[in-house]
């Protein structure tokens, strides 16, 4: 880990439309959505979080879509909220309720958006990611990391409570108390530090993350995408519920996974001895 300081979210860059914002790109079953505003180093304005929100509901209901792989143009993956934007939560003339409800219709319903989308989402952060920006790349199932990328919980640097489900996402990533170092004393930490403490499943060459994240999603594009999308909810909800909860939604699952073409097609090439041949039905 280190402190170096984190870049600013302020930016006096004339804005583009939200469609060259966030880029987006389906080819062989995978969505890309690709934040765009390196001069800002992809700083997130309301509008590309309006559009990154639209982009992950129309990836759970399209069956052409069968993963989802979020990044970010130039050396930001995401340095947080842009908060000249309005998308932060900065200190200025408010009155009561305006910060709970500008946290619980933006930040919030951001992440929340990965967390529930049907398809894997995976993170291929490929520069810095920090405060919403961090745990933007933590909401997803998998989080490929470039070399040099790092991730900062900037809030405290600015006085700030971490927001965006911080303190949802990073106890039950490292645990109560790596948790609170983090946020407490707010130091970038890197990539291979990250790896260390269980933030990202694994870091790449940065010439190699486009290509590894590209690979890993089309594998899970290959793969029973209803069953995938049961088994993130699974695990998903699964710290937040007590052992007869989580067994009863596991046997649900079960009932309901049951019923796909996906799952008699790899019983019936279990039994038959050959590669599953996988539709995402």
């Amino acid at each position: 880990m280190d402190n170096s300081p984190d870049e600013s979210t302020w930016t006096d860059k004339p804005e583009r439309s939200a469609d060259s914002l966030v880029l987006h790109a389906t080819d062989n079953h995978v969505s890309t959505l690709t934040l765009n505003r390196p001069e800002a180093l992809n700083a997130v304005t309301p509008d590309q979080r309006e559009r990154l929100i639209q982009h992950l509901a129309d990836a759970s209901a399209d069956p052409e879509v069968r993963a989802v792989v979020l990044t970010g143009t130039g050396r930001g993956f995401c340095a947080g909220a842009d908060l000249r934007g309005g998308g932060g939560t900065a200190a200025g003339e408010r009155i009561p309720g305006d910060v709970t409800r500008t946290l619980r219709l933006g930040a919030q319903r951001l992440i929340a958006a990965v967390l529930d989308c049907e398809k894997p989402v995976i993170a291929a952060v490929n520069g810095t990611a920090a405060g919403l920006g961090a745990h933007l790349a933590l909401a997803c199932d998998l989080v490929l990391a470039a070399e040099s990328a790092r991730f900062i919980e900037v809030f405290v640097r600015r006085g700030l409570v971490p927001d965006a489900g911080g303190a949802y996402l990073l106890p039950r990533l490292v645990g109560p108390h790596r948790a609170k170092e983090l946020m407490f004393f707010g130091d970038a930490v890197t990539a291979a530090d990250a790896e260390r403490l269980g933030l990202v499943n694994r870091v790449v060459p940065d010439a190699e993350l486009d290509k590894t994240a590209r690979a890993w999603a089309e594998r899970l594009a290959g793969g029973p995408t209803r069953a995938l999308a049961l088994t993130k909810q699974l695990v998903n909800a699964s710290l937040d519920t007590d052992r007869a909860t989580a067994f009863a939604a596991e046997a649900a699952a079960q009932e309901i996974n049951m019923t796909t073409a996906d799952a008699q097609e790899g019983v019936a090439s279990f039994a038959q001895r050959r590669q599953a041949r996988f539709r995402g039905r």
